[in-house]
């Protein structure tokens, strides 16, 4: 979209009164997103969004800058104008920055390109996914059906010497279901998506998840009341990562570790974790909804273990708190669009699998809570403290799984749960989402293999 002569001619006007760093983020991405309720066609939104971010890392200070237009004299007054904002003391010298153009190491195919794709068609897509939900059960009161997706063109020129540019595709959708019986209500959500192309509604019907969202809401809506108490509780590989995110992941990003705002600071190298957790973000994984070939700051998308058998050997770094902390980018420099700086974020975070079966963890509990689907939540980064909902959990008793309950939390500390954990299962599950930090929201994915832990605070009715 910019010539990268005229990406190089910016950086050294930039950088013509010295800095750190600086870089370029060039980007143009169509969006398109379609909402059903109950039957209607309630929203069809598409649209482009273009513009170039310009960064100066000077004196450990960032300065930021974006337009939406790609005239050079506008990016030329941007740069200047970010550089004489960041200008506090005497200039040095900085060599002229010569670009060469970096290669990804992993790609992400897709069979079905989005824009292949008649709109009329995936309005059908999501319509038949409401029908589906609705027909379930009359107790299906209401259903929301959402499809979108976003097609991200990057170009980015760094201080460092590299030109890269990434081609990214997410397609998302969500079916929710709200079903009511005698002043009970519950609600059943499903998800599907990724970095993917169009092909994967094709491999995965969205009738399925939509089925699977009514079921879980009238299943719901008969289950007792969850008790509350100290009790074991196993989070099946099913809940996805949820808590691997926002629990531990969170607490783990560079821009909160490494200046005391985490209950992660200053613990490289000690035990934080059971030997049997291990965790690792990594954006190399293929198609998933996290992952990309580089981030944000042309750093090439990598795997980075962060708690190894309950050590823990690493944070989540992007450009400036690699360099603010002499360590390399783990490739966490992620921004919603243009118009942000990016900062540390992750990418696919997930708990690595143990040695254990399924059946074997819930056989060694004789009373507990099965979590099979996590709800919301929120939670403390700096002492590591968590509440979330569970929106589908059962009984276990004498081993095995019982009855469905609601209305059930769970409710810890992070630090405290993976210091906890007992058995790890053998098979991991991911769930999909939008992470927001600081006003920005990325695709993101998380993790977890079964897991028991021993002793957790669920809240639910005092029996």
């Amino acid at each position: 979209m910019i010539d990268d002569r005229i990406l190089q001619k910016l950086l050294n006007e930039v950088l013509k009164e010295g800095g750190e760093y600086a870089d370029i983020f060039v980007e143009k991405k169509y969006s398109f997103s379609a909402q059903v309720e109950d039957g209607k066609v309630e929203k069809v939104i598409n649209g482009i969004d273009a513009g170039v971010g310009i960064r100066l890392i000077y004196n450990w200070k960032t300065f930021y800058g974006y337009i939406n237009s790609f005239d050079y004299k506008d990016l030329l007054e941007i740069a200047f104008l970010i550089r004489k904002c960041a200008h506090e003391s005497p200039s040095r010298e900085i060599k002229n920055i010569a670009l060469k153009k970096i290669f990804p190491l992993i790609n992400h195919p897709y069979k079905l390109h989005p824009d292949k794709v008649l709109i009329d068609n995936k309005i059908k897509f999501i319509l038949n996914a409401d029908k589906t939900a609705r027909s379930y059960s009359d107790k299906v009161k209401q259903v929301t059906a959402i499809y979108h997706e976003d097609i991200q063109d990057v170009w980015i020129a760094t201080s460092e010497g590299n030109f890269a540019n990434d081609h990214r595709i997410y397609t998302f959708a969500v079916v929710q279901a709200v079903a009511s019986d005698n002043g009970i209500i519950q609600t059943g959500y499903e998800t599907l998506g990724g970095l993917v192309g169009f092909e994967i509604f094709e491999e995965n019907p969205v009738e399925q998840i939509a089925l699977y969202a009514a079921s879980r809401a009238v299943m719901m809506l008969n289950a007792q009341k969850a008790p509350a108490g100290r009790m074991p509780v196993i989070i099946s590989k099913e809940a996805g990562g949820t808590i691997i995110h926002e629990a531990i992941g969170h607490g783990l990003e560079a821009d909160l570790s490494t200046e005391g705002l985490s209950v992660y600071s200053d613990k490289i190298g000690q035990k934080v974790a059971s030997e049997a957790v291990t965790i690792v973000d990594d954006a190399t994984l293929k198609n998933k909804r996290g992952s990309f070939c580089f981030d944000d700051e042309a750093t090439p998308a990598q795997r980075t273990v962060l708690i190894e058998k309950g050590i823990l050997v690493g944070y989540i770094y992007d450009k400036f708190y690699g360099m603010k902390n002499n360590k390399s980018s783990t490739g966490n420099g992620r921004r919603q669009s243009y118009k942000h700086c990016p900062i540390p974020r992750m990418t696919n975070t997930f708990l690595a699998p143990g040695n254990y079966s399924d059946k074997d963890i819930i056989s060694s509990v004789e009373k507990g809570l099965f979590v099979k689907k996590m709800g919301g939540g929120q939670v403390n980064t700096i002492n590591g403290d968590f509440v979330f909902e569970v929106q589908e959990g059962y009984l276990i008793e004498h081993g095995e799984i019982g009855e469905p309950v609601r209305g059930a939390t769970i409710i810890g500390n992070g630090l405290e749960v993976i210091k906890s954990i007992e058995m790890v299962g053998n098979e991991i599950g991911f769930s999909i989402g939008t992470c927001g930090k600081d006003g920005q929201s990325v695709p993101v994915s998380d993790a977890t293999a079964t897991i028991k832990i021993p002793n957790m605070v669920v809240g639910g009715k005092i029996l």
